[in-house]
């Protein structure tokens, strides 16, 4: 690593002046990528500001039509939580399939989303469930908020507070993995919510997108009867050691179907 400053503020406010203050500097939050891209001199931040007791970024707010989580929460808090688990099911699915246990317990939701990686599962589930990018300047839907490649619309001095889920009728998420990085090869997000149906895909292509083809047709009838013959086009989408085009094609298919079958078992 490159020899770096290391601070930790106790507010939003305190951690906003310091970036604004070291154009080199980033947010720490679970640095399960911002530290491993440091060790191999991927990046050299001049200034690590650790958000750990930065107050009110772990804050959750539960209800029964909409759960607010800070952006510090960790995976694991997130994939364990009783109150979380009988409102949308399908979010600790999402938490607890993500990395490992040393993984789970250092990572946070709001590192995740603004990492934005590719085949990341957050975004995904933000996408599908249609919720809301709360931040230290405005409000952001999932809709707007995800680029491009490890891209946002975040500004440099703009921190992630907290992400507004709205409780879905039903959902569910399922993904292929990666061998050895757990990533998704392919992960798909099928979710009926109060504005219609909504389906997300991460790991296929350069960055999470909605499947509409797969929303229209679950729209008129949700059974995964609905999905059966349509083939997804493989344009676009990536093409490495795991798989070609064709075969994640296929796999968002095939992981449509299952995961509407889920939802449908998992009905609130």
């Amino acid at each position: 690593m490159y020899p770096f400053e290391y601070v930790r503020p106790a507010s939003v406010e305190e951690a906003i002046g310091l970036r604004r203050a070291d154009a080199g500097a980033q947010w720490l939050a679970g640095g399960m990528t911002l530290l491993p891209s440091m060790k191999l001199r991927l990046a050299a931040p001049s200034q690590l500001i650790d958000l750990t007791d930065v107050e009110g970024l772990d804050e959750w707010s539960i209800g029964d039509e909409h759960i607010v989580l800070g952006s510090m929460s960790s995976h694991r808090r997130v994939a364990e939580a009783d109150e979380v688990r009988t409102r949308i099911q399908a979010l600790s699915t999402v938490a607890a399939g993500i990395g490992d246990p040393q993984v789970r317990n250092r990572g946070t939701l709001g590192g995740s989303i603004a990492n934005n990686d590719p085949a990341a599962d957050y975004p995904a589930a933000l996408l599908g469930l249609g919720a809301t990018i709360r931040t230290s300047q405005r409000e952001i839907s999932a809709d707007e908020f995800f680029k491009d490649f490890f891209e946002t619309v975040l500004e440099d001095d703009e921190l992630v507070v907290a992400v507004s889920f709205p409780v879905p009728r039903r959902a569910a998420y399922l993904k292929f993995r990666t061998p050895g990085s757990r990533y998704a090869l392919v992960g798909v997000m099928v979710a009926e919510t109060r504005d219609g149906v909504r389906v997300a895909v991460t790991g296929a292509g350069p960055g999470v997108y909605r499947a509409t083809q797969l929303e229209t047709a679950l729209a008129e009838d949700f059974r995964p009867e609905a999905l059966v013959g349509l083939d997804m086009s493989p344009d676009g989408l990536n093409a490495d050691m795991h798989g070609s085009p064709e075969y994640r094609a296929h796999l968002t298919g095939v992981l449509a179907r299952r995961a509407t079958a889920q939802a449908i078992a998992c009905e609130n």
